[in-house]
């Protein structure tokens, strides 16, 4: 028997099929486009992911060789920080805004205004931002009034699916903290927030723990998914919650960092953790007993991307002529340089950035650049100054609970020469799993079958995904790096007045 996760990402929906033991069977990806009508607007139709996952899903039974019968549930991961407006039949009003949108400042402003930004972030565990659905939806109230009187729902990815398949319009914990809407202590929605804004609560859906099972496959979804009618739908959550999930952070004061284009630290935590300058923000679990406290950057795999393809030609032509990958020929280099990239850093702030600056003017700097200086040093101090960016945000948890060890997943943690990187500046063994890019789909899974009682809890990951690797830091840098990051950090603090004339 299997166990069926659909996660419903930006560029598609990759389906993926998980037996009993936690193995994956096999995997399959549909993509489907993203619109940009304007700008800082991005969309997508909500119908090309119920495409998405029709034909996935029946890619995916065929590709395994497995009987539709075989199929003990379907459960989802998914983007998060969307508004997708339906009627009361289920229709779409208009295409979906998405979390990467940010066309709604004004109305961000407005609310920050009324209710201020402090008080949003005590009760929702989040700072007012254009990213969050609310923002998303008072810009439709402002500018497509026709659109906004016929709202019945105001939806999610994976919740937009989950209406396809059953016919309920529900949504889970992780979704709903990610709503700037949600009161995360009570967990239920703000009376507060919404009389102050002025929206109808009935146009909210109903919330329920992750693993709630939103119904059976009704008749007529049967037939243009490929599974049968009665399998059981498990609502799933939030791709950042799913990932914590699949990564083995599901007991408190487990850590982890995904290293993808963009990267994040998140811990499991009994209480959200409220930090004093708001520089990082709090999620539901999974796990409704627990919440996800996280902090975000923008450019961690991008800048390296950035090194490759602008400063790194020679690596690039090389590796193609060896047909090996360009990042092996840029690691040697960086092992050539030492520690502290010989008191070179680098403020990657590329696309300015969130946690735990929260300055969208941000850039990126080269600091103490001298002659002496060699492409190694160069190559060196951008990963250092991820990792010194990213240590920002592991101290603030520490000093909630103190953090040990850090499991480290993505695409990024491949990469052997910057997870030593990771472990020697935060001084932290770093765990690297078995499983990098599959713990969002695994996550999911595990929500699944916890849903359908075939797992008792959320801690059998521990044997779904193990540690195969453990980096130990090496103390004897520890000195260097401490000097270095203070240094960063009044780097920052120095150029803000810089960056906003630029």
């Amino acid at each position: 028997m299997f166990i069926l996760a659909h996660d419903l990402g930006t560029s598609g929906n990759k389906a993926t099929l998980y037996d009993f033991e936690g193995r994956l069977r096999s995997s399959t990806v549909y993509e489907y486009p993203t619109y940009y009508p304007g700008p800082n607007c991005v969309e997508q139709d909500p119908e090309d992911w119920w495409k998405a996952v029709c034909v996935s899903t029946r890619e995916l039974i065929e590709k395994a060789g497995i009987n539709k019968k075989d199929i003990s549930c379907i459960t989802f991961s998914a983007q998060m920080m969307g508004c997708l407006p339906v009627d009361k039949q289920g229709n779409p009003l208009r295409k979906t805004i998405i979390w990467a949108d940010t066309r709604s400042v004004k109305q961000a402003e407005q609310m920050e205004k009324g209710i201020g930004m402090e008080a949003v972030y005590r009760i929702t565990g989040h700072r007012v931002s254009a990213s969050y659905s609310v923002e998303k939806l008072l810009w439709v109230k402002d500018n497509e009034p026709e659109n906004y009187k016929r709202i019945y729902k105001v939806l999610h990815a994976k919740d937009y699916i989950i209406f396809k398949l059953t016919g309920k319009m529900v949504t889970d914990y992780s979704d709903a903290s990610g709503m700037n809407l949600y009161d995360i202590n009570k967990k239920e929605w703000s009376d507060e927030i919404i009389d102050s804004i002025g929206i109808e609560r009935g146009m909210l859906p109903d919330v329920h723990p992750s693993t709630d099972i939103a119904g059976g496959i009704t008749q007529e979804a049967a037939g243009e998914i490929g599974l049968l009618a009665g399998t059981p739908v498990v609502i799933g959550g939030g791709d950042g919650c799913c990932a914590a999930a699949g990564a083995g952070v599901s007991e408190e004061g487990k850590t982890y960092n995904v290293v993808g284009s963009s990267s994040w630290i998140a811990t499991a935590s009994k209480m959200p953790v409220f930090d004093e300058s708001m520089r990082t923000f709090n999620w539901i679990h999974l796990d409704p007993a627990l919440y996800s406290p996280c902090g975000t950057m923008q450019t961690a795999g991008y800048s390296f991307n950035w090194l490759k393809n602008t400063l790194c030609g020679l690596e690039v032509l090389l590796a193609k002529e060896r047909s090996i990958n360009p990042y092996v020929l840029i690691d040697e280099k960086i092992n050539e340089s030492v520690p502290g990239a010989n008191n070179l850093l680098f403020l990657p702030y590329l696309l300015g950035e969130r946690s735990p600056r929260w300055n969208p003017d941000a850039k990126g700097a080269f600091v103490g650049l001298k002659m002496t200086h060699t492409n190694s040093d160069i190559y060196r101090s951008v990963l250092e100054g991820v990792a010194f960016n990213l240590k920002v945000i592991l101290d603030i948890f520490n000093s909630f609970k103190p953090v040990d060890e850090v499991i480290v997943i993505g695409g990024g943690a491949k990469g052997k020469v910057w997870m030593r990187i990771l472990a020697d500046i935060w001084q932290r063994k770093i765990l690297v799993p078995e499983y990098l890019e599959e713990a969002t789909s695994m996550g999911a899974a595990i929500c699944g079958g916890a849903g359908i009682g075939v797992f008792k809890d959320f801690m059998v990951i521990n044997k779904f995904n193990p540690v195969k690797t453990v980096i130990e830091p090496r103390p004897e840098f520890s000195e260097t790096y401490n000097r270095l990051y203070e240094v960063f950090n009044e780097a920052y603090e120095a150029l803000v007045p810089i960056y906003s004339r630029l």
